[in-house]
């Protein structure tokens, strides 16, 4: 019936229409939740909201409606929203402003969670890489880096803490190192490589889809 901002707060012509982009768009801050969506999204609905360019903009299966159009302004923040959420660096990249850090400080923000200032990872600092390939089907390799001799701790847990493997337990050398995780006897879904080492510690959110 034409275009509406459905459920905006104020609530508002929420009759039920989604639109792919809102639960895409979020990846980075809420991954438990998004990924199985878009997962039952794509194997439920198929074709009639996937397609040449990936997700159609909206949909209503109450009303039987597929939207044929695919928004630019509604893709564009997904791409940018799920490499985001693999690696980081656009929040990362977005951080390095001065003004941006500035600004957030003054609005009242404290504690700006991730943000790698420039220069503050100095070369030969602890360090675990996100996983690759991510997402995965089987197998995936872990990069990490600690700074001296040290015991360590890598492991993989779920959503809701549960450690399902232990990749790295015990001293290693100072250096880079890598494992591998293998998922075939995994559910598919979110998880969550965890590195400790001498009481710092480092975490990745990677991702298992059959």
């Amino acid at each position: 019936t034409g275009y509406a901002a459905h459920g905006a707060p104020p609530a508002q012509t929420d009759n039920g229409t989604i639109a792919p982009t809102a639960p895409a768009g979020s990846i980075a801050f809420a991954p438990e939740v998004v990924l199985p969506t878009l997962q039952y999204f794509y194997d439920i609905y198929g074709p009639s909201l996937w397609s040449t360019y990936g997700f159609k903009d909206a949909f209503n299966y109450t009303y039987g409606w597929w939207d044929t159009d695919y928004i630019g302004i509604d893709q564009g923040p997904i791409i940018i929203m799920i490499e985001n959420y693999r690696t980081g660096s656009v929040w990362n990249r977005f951080m390095q402003n001065t003004d941006v850090r500035n600004g957030l400080l003054n609005a009242g923000f404290t504690g700006l969670v991730g943000v790698d200032e420039p220069g503050a990872r100095a070369p030969g600092a602890l360090l675990l890489r996100a996983n690759a390939p991510n997402p995965f089907r089987d197998r995936t390799s872990i990069e990490f880096r600690v700074p001296s001799r040290g015991r360590v701790l890598l492991s993989v847990t779920d959503v809701s803490g549960r450690e399902v493997a232990r990749l790295v337990h015990g001293e290693i050398e100072a250096g880079v190192h890598r494992a591998t995780l293998d998922g075939r006897d995994l559910a598919s879904g979110v998880y969550f490589v965890n590195l400790i080492y001498e009481g710092k510690s480092e975490r990745r959110p990677c991702v298992l889809i059959r």
